[in-house]
């Protein structure tokens, strides 16, 4: 097995291991810390995310960058996100995830996606496809003949309004519009051809690179989310089947790239 096998084989083990800790520690969380009025941390995002720093460690000694406990870039570095969409699970659905994305040399080759709830396992090794518990992936094509269908994310780092703004461009296309409060499934869901594209005017990286891999070797098109330190400071992301990439790059005035 290459080193890059394993690390695969580990990142799905842990994206499971993680969510079934997640889902036990669901009932009698705690109290739950407000980043923002739309952001939120609970004692279940820090035990999974100490849980995959320390399996890492022991497993291959590579650096982890990760949002509660954050981190520093290396030639080798897991990018974490313990629970994305905290609000969701905080409130019991079953929109939240744990996403696990592997750099090597400031390239992703490896992403992976859990939703506990759903039991749906994304994971993808670069050049290598896409899968959804073992099936490939394809994005749609727009291959369903409705109107394209946008997940759009929103946080605080931008205004509401020109959220607001990018909705009214995309109904003016002819677009379907969604939110749903977890930017690494809105990914997964592009890959798998669910929605059209993803995009989010600001977005952090333990959020999406796992993602932007699996999108990619599904057949979609992004943008170069890690341009301008992405890594660090977050990027705008977009994500699509490569019918409506070029129209939703230049609503948002990015470039795709091939990924």
């Amino acid at each position: 097995m290459s080193d890059l096998a394993a690390r695969l084989a580990l990142a799905e083990e842990l994206a499971r291991e993680a969510g079934a800790l997640a889902l036990s520690m669901r009932e009698g969380l705690g109290p739950v810390e407000a980043k923002s009025p739309i952001d939120f941390c609970t004692e279940a995002d820090r035990a999974v995310e100490r849980m995959i720093r320390r399996r890492v460690a022991e497993a291959f000694g590579d650096a982890v960058i990760g949002e509660e406990d954050g981190g520093e870039a290396a030639e080798n570095v897991w990018v974490l996100d313990p629970i994305d969409g905290t609000a969701n699970y905080i409130h019991g659905g079953p929109r939240w995830c744990i996403s696990l994305a592997f750099m090597r040399a400031g390239r992703v080759e490896i992403g992976v996606i859990y939703q506990p709830r759903e039991g749906r396992l994304f994971s993808a090794q670069r050049g290598k496809g896409a899968f959804l518990n073992g099936a490939p992936l394809k994005v749609s094509h727009l291959a369903h003949g409705a109107a394209p269908l946008v997940e759009v994310g929103w946080s605080e780092r931008r205004g509401i309004e020109e959220f607001g703004r990018f909705i009214q461009a995309l109904t003016a296309q002819g677009y379907e519009f969604r939110r749903h409060g977890s930017g690494a499934l809105g990914l997964a869901d592009v890959a798998a051809g669910l929605n059209d594209a993803y995009v989010e005017l600001h977005i952090n990286a333990w959020d999406v690179l796992a993602g932007l891999l699996l999108v990619t070797e599904a057949g979609g098109v992004v943008n170069d989310f890690l341009a301008d330190d992405g890594l660090s400071k977050g990027n705008l992301v977009l994500a699509a089947t490569p019918e409506i990439g070029e129209v939703l790059a230049g609503l948002l005035g990015t470039r795709l790239t091939a990924g």
